[in-house]
């Protein structure tokens, strides 16, 4: 089967493809299959996107190169920049991560992804995931199509080596640009393929297709998983994405990695190490009950309460806030993307300053409270638990004090003290969150 015939059937049923082009060999040989692949469907509608990761002295010619090639075969180009955190995995992973929130920014309805990587890429993949001591999730390496969310994901050419694409782009007289870094060996990737594969090859030179197949099949035992727990997952992951763990504390240790692994993916979140999931179930699920655990994985941090497991964006503490709201109390900005307080007709009604008070937002309180609708006072912290106020968001609710005496907590209780007389009209305070809904109704 011809190279143009077996993308045409992965690509059956798809009219629109969005291809993330770097300009090197892999890419710029798929590009020109689909280029081939549109002439014979001309309904096929086909974009590309370039990551300018900024690493290379390089990287301005190689967007250059790019534009011609896409000018060349009518193909539209998106060219984006990125700024990168190697603290978190290194470089490499850091790239990886900024190349895919791209993807995910530019991926339009309707249009598959294509990355161009090869099977020598795939053996790669399954020796890293070999050193890392990865269970058969990580050495299934890359699927060749999967579904990482809203769009499908597609790598038609893991069937293929390097040097199949090689002989394809001097075939064809192609030109792609070569990154230097490619060829520097202390990044793990490139040690795998300058030092350790070619070795393997002289002894074993189908070595590449053997370890292809073993991630293949590696594939189908995940995802016969996946199935056969589908259901239990589907029953314990509430409809807010928590989880409930309380049944698995009578599961046996390989069913409950299983299903927290697969919860893990249903969040977004990147595959736990073994290690990982040992330290979440003996710090987090296991420890007492009066305690508020945390365990942090790549850019999120798993978090119990009461029983069941949240998966949370790391947040930025806001304990020491502290935000002047003066009259005539225009519409106030909260931190860290909150959104806004602002007068409204509907919302929380409070009474109103007396002459000479400072009204202000802090996100945080101590002391024994009397709020509306309970009898008696009681320590904050107790006000919370009974409400079943999470943590996180007892942090970032903002609290309204008039001088140095809360008032309320927008969404969640007034005080008495904030309670309006009967004899006089109070203010209602609406809080308008970032993705636009309103808290402040009691």
């Amino acid at each position: 089967m011809s190279a143009i015939t077996y993308l045409a059937q992965r690509l059956a049923g798809d009219h629109a493809v969005l291809l993330a082009y770097s300009g090197g060999l892999d890419s710029t040989v798929l590009l020109h299959q689909l280029v081939q692949l549109r002439q014979r469907c001309p309904t096929l509608q086909l974009r590309t996107i370039h990551i300018h990761h900024g690493l290379s002295s390089h990287a301005d010619s190689w967007v250059a190169h790019c534009q011609q090639q896409c000018e060349r075969w009518q193909v539209p180009l998106v060219v984006e920049k990125v700024c990168l955190d190697p603290r978190d995995g290194g470089i490499e992973a850091a790239a990886r991560r900024a190349r895919y929130q791209m993807f995910d920014r530019h991926i339009q309805p309707g249009e598959v992804l294509l990355t161009a990587q090869h099977l020598d890429d795939q053996c790669e993949t399954l020796l890293l995931a070999l050193k890392r001591g990865s269970g058969p999730a990580g050495l299934a390496a890359m699927p060749e199509d999967h579904q990482p969310g809203a769009y499908r994901h597609l790598r038609p050419l893991l069937h293929y080596s390097r040097a199949q694409l090689a002989q394809w782009a001097t075939q064809h007289q192609l030109s792609w640009v070569d990154d230097e870094s490619n060829q520097d060996p202390r990044y793990d990737r490139n040690f795998l393929r300058l030092q350790v594969i070619p070795l393997l090859r002289q002894r074993w030179p189908h070595f590449s297709a053997a370890a292809g197949r073993s991630a293949a099949l590696c594939g189908e035992q995940e995802q016969l998983l996946d199935e056969l727990l589908a259901e239990s997952l589907a029953a314990l992951t509430a409809a807010d994405g928590s989880l409930h763990f309380t049944p698995l504390l009578t599961m046996s240790e390989a069913r409950r990695a299983a299903l927290l692994r697969r919860w893990i993916a249903s969040q977004q979140g990147s595959m736990p190490s073994r290690d990982a999931l040992q330290r979440l179930w003996q710090e987090v699920i296991c420890s007492r009950e009066d305690a508020a655990p945390r365990l942090r994985l790549g850019q999120a941090e798993i978090r119990r309460f009461r029983d069941r497991l949240w998966w949370l964006p790391l947040m930025t503490s806001l304990r020491d806030q502290h935000l002047p709201w003066s009259a005539p109390w225009q519409p106030l900005t909260l931190p860290d993307n909150l959104g806004q307080l602002v007068q409204a007709t509907l919302g929380i009604t409070l009474a109103k300053p007396q002459p000479g008070q400072q009204v202000s937002v802090r996100f945080q309180a101590q002391g024994r409270y009397h709020i509306q609708g309970r009898a008696g006072s009681r320590p904050l912290k107790k006000i919370w638990q009974e409400l079943a106020i999470p943590p996180w968001q007892r942090e970032r609710t903002p609290l309204i004090f008039y001088d140095d005496l809360l008032i309320a907590a927008v969404g969640v209780f007034i005080t008495r003290e904030g309670m309006p007389h009967a004899a006089e009209a109070g203010w209602t305070i609406c809080w308008q969150k970032e993705n636009n809904r309103q808290w402040g109704e009691q």
